[in-house]
C-alpha cells in the first residue's frame, strides 16, 4: 500500500493500469484527449506489480483493481466513476484544482 500511495501523491494524474485491459487504455485515452499527461503505472510490467494490484483491490474493495484513477494524490476510483466525472462535467474541475490541465 505504501508503494501504491507515494506514486499516487508523485504526480497530479496517476492510472494504475495492465498492459492487456482495455478499459486502461480507454480511460489513459480520455485524459491524454482532455489535455493530461497522466503517469501509467502498468502492473504487469512491474517487479512490484502483483503487491500494488493486492493492495488497490483492497482499496477498491473489488478485483480486478485496474484500472485505478488517482487525481491529486486522491483515489478517484475505476472507469464508471472516471466517465461518471467526465459526463456531469465534474472531470476537468478536478482537473484543474488538481494543476493536471492548465487552461
Amino acid at each position: 500500500m505504501d508503494r501504491v500511495t507515494k506514486l499516487a501523491s508523485q504526480r497530479a494524474v496517476v492510472i494504475f493500469s495492465t498492459s492487456s485491459c482495455c478499459m486502461c487504455h480507454t480511460v489513459t485515452r480520455l485524459f491524454r484527449e482532455l489535455g493530461v499527461n497522466p503517469t501509467v503505472v502498468e502492473l504487469d510490467q512491474d517487479p512490484r506489480g502483483k503487491e500494488m494490484d493486492k493492495a488497490l483491490a483492497r482499496l477498491l474493495g473489488r478485483n480486478p483493481a485496474v484500472p485505478a484513477v488517482f487525481i491529486g494524490g486522491r483515489l478517484v476510483g475505476s472507469t464508471d466513476k472516471v466517465m461518471s466525472l467526465h459526463l456531469s462535467s465534474n472531470l476537468v474541475p478536478l482537473l484543474r484544482n488538481a494543476g493536471a490541465l492548465w487552461v
